[in-house]
């Protein structure tokens, strides 16, 4: 009798965990508001790319009371740790809300790889910790090498989705902190402490995908240094370094939350600027051609001056542009305020031909990250 009166009430409680994961995981899928435009709802990590750890917040309007939260100031994170590339070390934060991960941008843990089910697996928050639960993926969830329908996490376990593995971590130990440096490292330009390019380019195609998506604008601006060459001469390529660190930290600083800034190669950066059109591109740069025109620079008791010029791609989304070609556009308005005479900002030049678009002129290459030198 007691043992079934024991199974009576485990089936009674696993029925009712079931029902409510199923309210929560259509609870994920808001229906888009009237007079709300699509992207208010929760995207893919690198909407908030602003972060350079990338963190994310879950952000699920209209649920339930949610009566297994973790604790408030319990610190809970997956980091990805397999395959190789620019997601290696990407750290995802888990907030105390039901979160789904899968291939889909929509989903609260994006992770972009074929092997990965549009919705892969839901995490279910439980008292101090959370739940994995399949959401009846292709390739399975696995944790700790065993496929699982469902598992209680614990610290240190690895979760495979697919192709991809996680690491979850639950305390702010020293795994987390290393975990967290590798990602710092894989992402962020040793020079500038900027992002790099493989970094920009991720996140570019991935804003370019968006744009095209919901017809929304996006702008690119690309700009060097006016004759960094003499600034080497003069002052050594330690000096041209400090110059490359200080630039770096004015646009930086100057720009915050309004886009994101990454070490295109050499002496040249690039801005993404979301939600920007062309006249608003021209502007953001407008400002930051002067404010670097102003800036003193100091380096070793010598105080000087430099200018940069700029080039412009912009897109109001009505078409698919692919992410080269829009850094080949930028790129050859920026050779164009070259030969204009330097120091200014150039976004239209009607002289252009579509191969210099097509990056014939300016040579640019998403992978080598090598362009025609400018001056």
């Amino acid at each position: 009798m007691g043992f079934c009166r024991h199974f009576f009430v485990e089936s009674c409680w696993r029925q009712f965990r079931l029902e409510w994961i199923s309210t929560s995981v259509r609870i994920l899928e808001p229906s888009p508001v009237a007079g709300n435009s699509p992207d208010e709802h929760p995207e893919s990590p690198v909407k908030l790319l602003h972060d350079t750890h990338q963190d994310i917040t879950v952000e699920i309007g209209e649920q339930a009371p949610n009566r297994f939260a973790p604790a408030a100031n319990s610190l809970v994170y997956l980091v990805q740790i397999y395959p190789p590339g620019p997601s290696l070390g990407t750290r995802y934060a888990l907030t105390g809300s039901p979160a789904v991960l899968g291939r889909e941008p929509e989903c609260d843990i994006c992770l972009a790889d074929p092997s990965v089910s549009r919705r892969h697996a839901l995490f279910q928050p439980e008292g101090d910790g959370y739940w994995v639960i399949d959401l009846r993926s292709t390739n399975g969830t696995s944790v700790n090498k065993l496929r699982v329908s469902e598992c209680r996490l614990h610290d240190g376990d690895d979760l495979r989705f697919g192709n991809c593995i996680c690491r979850y971590l639950a305390s702010s130990n020293v795994e987390a902190r290393y975990h967290e440096e590798i990602y710092r490292l894989s992402v962020s330009d040793a020079l500038t402490h900027v992002l790099n390019r493989r970094y920009l380019v991720q996140f570019l195609e991935r804003e370019l995908q968006r744009a095209s998506r919901y017809h929304r604008s996006l702008g690119l601006v690309i700009f060097d240094i006016d004759d960094f060459k003499s600034i080497n001469d003069r002052l050594g390529h330690l000096g041209g370094d400090y110059t490359l660190r200080e630039l770096a930290a004015c646009a930086e600083n100057d720009l915050r939350k309004e886009g994101l800034i990454a070490r295109f190669g050499g002496d040249e950066f690039a801005i993404v600027l979301p939600e920007a059109n062309r006249d608003i591109a021209m502007k953001v740069a407008e400002r930051i051609r002067l404010l670097i025109q102003n800036h003193s620079f100091n380096y070793e008791g010598l105080t000087y001056s430099i200018t940069v010029s700029l080039g412009i791609a912009a897109t109001n989304g009505s078409d698919a542009v692919p992410c080269e070609r829009f850094l080949n556009e930028a790129d050859a308005h920026l050779y164009e305020a070259k030969r204009l005479g330097r120091n200014r900002v150039v976004a239209h030049c009607a002289s252009l031909d579509e191969e210099a678009v097509r990056g014939q002129r300016s040579g640019v290459s998403v992978e080598s990250g090598e362009s025609k030198a400018k001056g």
